[in-house]
């Protein structure tokens, strides 16, 4: 099978973090790639949509425009949802359900009555299965309705990139894989340098860094949507595979936490990721945590911020004794430092940079707090 044709594809991830994705895209050699809110836009083949899915650390979620058409009130939508070529994009047999954001600025503006015209034309004239729920559904629809367009997407991921595959203990509130790579970015990990993180829950952040640096691949061992798609091509999707490069590492990842049962849950994950033998996770609360010997690299910790986990005022004491942590034993490491508190941040006294955008995450806003070498 040839690709040839190539449309437009949309790669999510959190607000906020736009730049990063976009620097891993453009290094990932994708065309025509433009960050937009919300993501970051490239132009390919299906060839594209799977190798995104599969190498990209940083996408939340591989949109594919598949069409787009006028629509000035639910008849017109419903008329024109018929007559739509599902049968070029989906296969037979397909639970499916459809996803509508639209605004008053927009004739059709009730998204509910949206999704319920588009889920019944496709039942009804291509005879796919409309899901009961997301958990029993193979492919959603998106539709964004703008300017009285109905911009069509599928969504070729499935469940949330996030989900590679080896998590299946975390902790409270833990940070989502395709955020703890873009976050490692923007502090200018590459992979060549050791990584600690003091509060380290699931280990999220260091066996994300020991796959950068071991060079694995990011959805190696999960399934996805595009696999239920017509113009799935499981020969051309090995070849992706099996033509993917890992390396080699010396590098040493250093875990730790004063909750005994997340270092189990940590241990656990790194073994199911391939990376245990680059990983140390002990229980050790943070004043107990020593400098480990050898080179310097990069401390990145995702603490409590009050609004989830743990009271305001008690935790003023803890980033204070984090922050007298990193000057006493980190000299020559850089700092990044993730909390919704400017306050709390402060109370660290270390000498943050300028801050970027806030990310949205968990219903908050934070901010990545990144020092120079210290």
């Amino acid at each position: 099978m040839i690709y040839t044709t190539e449309f437009e594809i949309l790669l999510t991830t959190p607000p906020g973090l736009e730049e990063w994705l976009l620097k891993e895209v453009q290094e990932a050699g994708f065309k025509r790639a433009v960050s937009m809110r919300g993501g970051v836009t490239i132009w390919g083949g299906w060839i594209d949509v799977w190798r995104a899915n599969l190498t990209l650390r940083g996408v939340s979620k591989v949109l594919v425009r598949i069409g787009e058409f006028r629509a000035f009130h639910l008849a017109q939508l419903d008329k024109r949802a018929r007559k739509f070529p599902w049968g070029d994009v989906l296969t037979k047999n397909l639970s499916i359900k459809a996803e509508v954001t639209t605004n008053k600025r927009n004739k059709i503006y009730h998204a509910g009555a949206a999704v319920e015209r588009i889920e019944r034309a496709i039942s009804e004239e291509f005879g796919s299965k409309i899901a009961g729920s997301m958990s029993e559904t193979d492919i959603v629809i998106k539709a964004r309705i703008d300017s009285n367009n109905v911009l069509l997407s599928v969504d070729s991921s499935g469940e949330g990139l996030h989900k590679r595959g080896h998590k299946q203990a975390m902790g409270k509130a833990p940070m989502r894989e395709t955020m703890a790579a873009l976050f490692l970015r923007s502090c200018g990990y590459d992979g060549a340098e050791p990584v600690l993180d003091p509060m380290c829950g699931s280990g999220t952040f260091l066996i994300e860094a020991a796959e950068i640096s071991r060079g694995l691949m990011a959805g190696r061992a999960r399934k996805f949507a595009f696999e239920k798609l017509k113009s799935y091509d499981a020969s051309a999707v090995q070849k992706i595979r099996e033509e993917w490069e890992t390396r080699e590492s010396a590098q040493h990842f250093y875990g730790s936490d004063r909750n005994v049962n997340v270092i189990g849950f940590a241990n656990a994950n790194a073994e199911r990721a391939g990376v245990a033998d680059l990983c140390n996770f002990k229980p050790i609360p943070l004043t107990k945590v020593k400098r480990p010997d050898g080179p310097t690299g990069l401390v990145i910790v995702n603490p409590p911020y009050g609004a989830r986990i743990g009271k305001k005022k008690d935790l003023f004491a803890l980033y204070g004794a984090f922050g007298d942590l990193m000057r006493d034993q980190f000299k020559g490491w850089r700092v990044g430092l993730i909390t919704s508190d400017t306050r709390l941040a402060e109370a660290t006294k270390l000498p943050w940079l300028p801050l970027g955008v806030p990310i949205a995450h968990g219903g908050l806003k934070v901010n990545l707090f990144r020092t120079d070498a210290l």
